[in-house]
């Protein structure tokens, strides 16, 4: 029977680091279930990058550059002269954008100016005129800003005031 405990006592040591090395395979398995599920919850939240989605989706507030002087131009009408008089204002949300409207405004007033000339007072009688001649005048600054590489989140060109003569 002597043999026999000696044989038990030496069982029971082989089996315990089993069982241990078990036990914190389960631990480390539960340790990182648990953070892989807080990291999700984290993430699928919002919380990833400092904002919450609906401020990132919330638009920042309309700003204006208003194109200083009003604009002058003869018409291209042949029959007569005639003049086209523009109080024009361009909208942007970014504000990247307002300041590079500001350091462009020549080469962007010299743009408008040749389109504003190409028109005639037929065309601009009308509002889907003066409306097709906003499409075109935006079209013109966002090549602009294009040109220079430069941010061309305009979204309008505005007229506040428009007369022809």
């Amino acid at each position: 029977m002597s043999a026999k405990a000696p044989a038990a006592a030496a069982a029971v040591p082989a089996d315990a680091p089993t069982k241990s090395r078990k036990k914190l395979f389960v631990i480390v398995g539960a340790v990182l279930l648990i953070a892989a599920g807080s990291a999700a919850a984290y993430f699928f939240t919002g919380h990833s990058g400092g904002e919450s989605k609906k401020e990132a989706a919330k638009p920042q507030p309309t700003q204006y550059f208003a194109m200083e002087p009003s604009f002058v131009v003869n018409l291209a009408d042949v029959d007569a002269t005639r003049y086209l008089q523009a109080d024009v204002q361009l909208a942007t949300r970014d504000a990247e954008t307002l300041k590079t409207l500001e350091e462009q405004a020549p080469a962007i007033r010299n743009r408008l100016l040749l389109l504003f000339g190409q028109q005639t007072s037929d065309t601009l009688i009308q509002r889907s005129g003066k409306e097709r001649l906003q499409e075109k005048a935006l079209v013109e600054v966002k090549s602009v800003l294009k040109h220079e590489g430069a941010p061309d989140k305009v979204d309008a060109v505005i007229f506040t005031s428009l007369v022809t003569q």
